[in-house]
């Protein structure tokens, strides 16, 4: 029995024997690394489902590996934090041999060259899953118009941000979404360090042309994380012409970036131009709402339901990375779990610390005297009738702020602004989100605007 295939046989035993919920919560994301009759190695996303498993499900684990013809003497449960680690324990020296099929891309061989990464897409990720909120839904729309005609808008589509921000999940779900619509498209998934990897041992076997073959097959090429790229010469005109072949055949190219293609050090200027022929977005980091609909959606995923108050202490407590805050959460359902008690703001509180999204005495006045000070445009002339261009600007950074940062209402917002009607400032909030996107130079002045309002 194949790897993959035996640990699948597992999990579906385990899912009759164990609730729903604790299926979802402690199973469902691990894999089997390493399995023989001394030793079994199973992967697993963070230390407390590792806890979990040692304590709790041990001995059902081996069972039900006995029960499939797998006994083994000792089991182990590996965090995995990369690809890279999986790929130490993906050797099929236990594994009997068979036909490949379709669902095990692990071990793949085009013209003579071995691609052992873990190829596939996680299928987790999907485009109905995805939270959009004012910071991606640029970014989402584009996914959204390649997913439903891939090559011939938006190519490639570059998207850049922050780290723990969404990039991954977004631009694997186009190919998933792909993959749904035709069994048959080839669609590549690659983190550049395995490009990088694979690429080196193509040089070292003397197989560089059966590697080019490979990634020019591809009809949509996926490439996360493509700033690694930089200082590798020789990397970068591969990829080079690798785009070059891709694009002249008019297959998709998506890349995901930690920062836009002008900011990526010692990148070739032929590339840093080709990344931009097609769309380059900015993906920010995700607004108060945001956040809460992403806790809420994981949260319901783990088949539970929090209070608000729990929601919006985890939003406030982790501002700036999805994937921070989806620990958290994680954090908290474990220590509920393990002690079989329900969720509480208590637990929370005592669990993940105090809010550090703001100082609690931060005030209105204080974000209009801080943008005041930074635009150097005088408060009076904010909040009086001139329109001349700093002072709009200025004024309109301030109701952004106000309303990002301490969530007031727009009626609010204006009234601190001194102005009439509360739709000048659905107006300005709704303007600076916009140019949020294309604007770097207003994005780097609201980002430090924050940092001397919290320093």
């Amino acid at each position: 029995m194949q790897q993959d295939g035996l640990w699948q046989a597992v999990l579906g035993e385990v899912e009759l024997s164990v609730s729903k919920g604790s299926y979802l919560t402690w199973f469902k994301n691990t894999e089997l690394l390493h399995n023989d009759h001394n030793l079994t190695i199973i992967g697993v996303q963070n230390v407390f489902i590792q806890q979990q498993l040692q304590k709790k499900f041990n001995n059902l684990i081996a069972t039900i590996l006995t029960k499939k013809g797998f006994p083994s003497r000792r089991i182990e449960y590996q965090i995995i934090t990369s690809t890279t680690q999986r790929m130490i324990y993906d050797e099929p020296v236990f594994i009997e041999k068979q036909e490949e099929t379709k669902n095990e891309p692990q071990h793949t061989t085009k013209n003579g060259f071995s691609h052992s990464y873990r190829q596939g897409l996680n299928e987790k990720y999907t485009l109905d899953n995805f939270v959009v909120g004012a910071g991606n839904e640029l970014a989402f729309a584009a996914c959204q118009s390649i997913a439903a005609n891939p090559g011939s808008k938006y190519n490639p589509l570059f998207i850049y941000g922050g780290v723990g921000i969404g990039k991954t999940h977004l631009i694997q779900a186009v190919g998933n979404a792909l993959k749904n619509q035709n069994s048959e498209i080839n669609i590549l998934y690659i983190s550049t360090e395995q490009f990088v990897q694979e690429f080196v041992e193509s040089l070292r076997s003397r197989k560089t042309a059966d590697f080019a073959s490979y990634y020019r097959s591809a009809d949509v090429l996926i490439v996360d994380d493509i700033q690694f790229i930089a200082g590798k010469e020789k990397i970068q005109e591969e990829f080079f012409h690798t785009f070059n072949a891709l694009h002249q055949a008019n297959k998709q190219i998506i890349i995901s970036s930690d920062k836009p293609p002008k900011d990526i050090p010692t990148l070739e200027e032929r590339l840093r131009s080709r990344f931009t022929w097609g769309m380059s977005i900015d993906m920010q980091t995700p607004d108060f709402e945001t956040r809460c609909a992403i806790i809420k959606t994981k949260s319901l995923a783990h088949n539970v339901e929090l209070s608000p108050d729990i929601i919006e202490f985890l939003s406030n407590n982790i501002p700036t990375n999805i994937r921070e805050l989806e620990g958290a959460l994680n954090q908290l359902l474990a220590f509920c779990e393990m002690r079989a008690i329900e969720p509480s703001l208590g637990v929370a509180t005592s669990l993940l610390g105090s809010s550090k999204s703001r100082p609690k005495h931060l005030s209105a006045h204080q974000v209009v005297d801080r943008v005041s000070k930074y635009y150097q445009v005088p408060v009076d002339d904010m909040l009086g009738p001139k329109r001349d261009k700093d002072i709009v600007v200025a004024r309109q950074s301030a109701m952004y702020l106000l309303r990002s940062e301490l969530h007031l209402s727009f009626p609010k917002i204006s009234r601190e602004l001194k102005r009439k009607d509360h739709t000048t400032a659905m107006h300005s909030v709704n303007k600076i989100e916009k140019q949020l996107n294309l604007d770097s130079d207003l994005k780097q002045s609201l980002a430090a605007i924050k940092e001397r309002l919290y320093a």
